[in-house]
């Protein structure tokens, strides 16, 4: 059964080699308007990842092991997803400096020969240091604010920001490899 990863995620794909040697990456056309936030995070997240999934089942004619995933950051009751420019990235930072937030991903199994689908989310804490201005703004030069969920990457510059993590370190990089083996276990029993 071929393995498909529904994400164009660079992060993604080097996590799922962890997991897979060979798998095939078709990026998904889902509309993501199309999902209402309603205040739960988590079926947020997963009602996205099911949206990526099921349009790329649709594009697929092996039967395949569709892996589809998304993450995004939550504070203060929103979400927070990526910035649309510098300064939105600067004020996502400065409102997470010194704060805790959490960061959620939501994760879809779908075997496209039985329809079977399994979906679930995970959370993370996450504390950020106490920023000031300019190291904000230096780090908005490095220009790797500008595709991430909440403005940072923790597996790069954004790392040095986390004083304290509580929870999936993988999940806060954008696929929870724990879960998603146990998911891909499940779903194959």
């Amino acid at each position: 059964m071929e393995i498909i990863l529904a994400s164009a995620s660079e992060r993604r794909h080097e996590l799922l080699k962890r997991l897979f040697e060979e798998f095939t990456i078709k990026v998904s056309d889902f509309d993501e308007s199309k999902v209402s936030f309603n205040g739960d995070f988590g079926k947020y997240v997963e009602e996205l990842s099911k949206g990526k999934a099921l349009d790329v089942s649709n594009k697929v004619k092996k039967d395949s092991l569709i892996i589809a995933a998304d993450t995004i950051v939550a504070f203060k009751g929103k979400v927070l997803l990526k910035p649309k420019d510098e300064n939105d990235a600067y004020n996502m930072l400065k409102e997470l400096s010194g704060n805790i937030h959490e960061v959620y991903s939501g994760i879809t199994v779908l075997n496209s020969k039985t329809k079977d689908l399994n979906c679930d989310y995970v959370k993370t804490k996450i504390k950020f240091s106490n920023l000031t201005d300019n190291e904000i703004i230096d780090y908005i030069k490095t220009k790797e604010p500008m595709d991430k969920a909440g403005s940072y990457g923790i597996q790069g510059f954004g790392g040095v920001f986390v004083e304290e993590i509580q929870g999936c370190y993988y999940n806060v990089v954008g696929l929870p490899l724990n879960k998603l083996k146990h998911m891909i276990e499940t779903l194959n029993n």
